[in-house]
């Protein structure tokens, strides 16, 4: 049996000998996809070979997982059974970007996983908040009926009269839209 090639989403390893480079690619696939699948028993041309899989080869992963990737995944690990062979499936997901393998920061390119540049690192960086991640771009469960009238007149009128903003209040619909407060 044959899996296919490696993808910028799917990586194979020979076996869990591999782990600390199976590590690198956890991180490089999350840095550039949030999510992925890695097999351990499998050859880099998609060959299967198959592993011993035992509990505490489940749990090795497990702890590498838990130990050296950072921010923190929960992935799911199981062993299968392909072409009569055990291997263990990895399947893993995250947007909590940039991901980091042994403090190193990688990127996948093709079936590739590249250290990260400082330049690379910045833009994740910069945009990481534009896919939900920063707390202020996160949608509130409030409704504007729940925004203290009174409180957002204030703040209006105080940050008018120092100059930081143009508008002034005229109802809390149309301030809070004017701000790009609403959803």
């Amino acid at each position: 049996m044959n899996l296919g090639i490696e993808t910028e989403t799917l990586e194979f390893k020979r076996s869990t000998g591999e782990l600390k480079e199976a590590m690198h690619s956890i991180c490089a696939i999350l840095n550039k996809h949030q999510c992925g699948e890695l097999y351990f028993g499998v050859k880099a041309d998609g060959k299967v070979i198959g592993q011993i899989v035992t509990e505490e080869t489940l749990r090795e992963v497990s702890h590498k997982i838990k130990n050296y990737i950072e921010p923190r995944i929960y992935p799911e690990i199981n062993k299968v059974v392909l072409d009569g062979r055990d291997c263990i499936h990895v399947k893993f997901s995250g947007n909590q970007i940039p991901y980091f393998a042994y403090n190193v920061a990688r990127i996948r390119v093709a079936d590739e996983d590249l250290v990260m540049s400082r330049e690379a690192m910045t833009e994740l960086l910069l945009n990481s908040g534009s896919g939900g991640n920063r707390w202020e771009n996160l949608i509130s469960n409030k409704t504007i009926e729940d925004v203290d009238r009174e409180l957002l007149k204030k703040y209006i009128a105080h940050a008018h009269d120092v100059g930081r903003i143009a508008i002034t209040y005229t109802d809390r619909k149309n301030v809070l839209n004017q701000l790009e407060l609403t959803e």
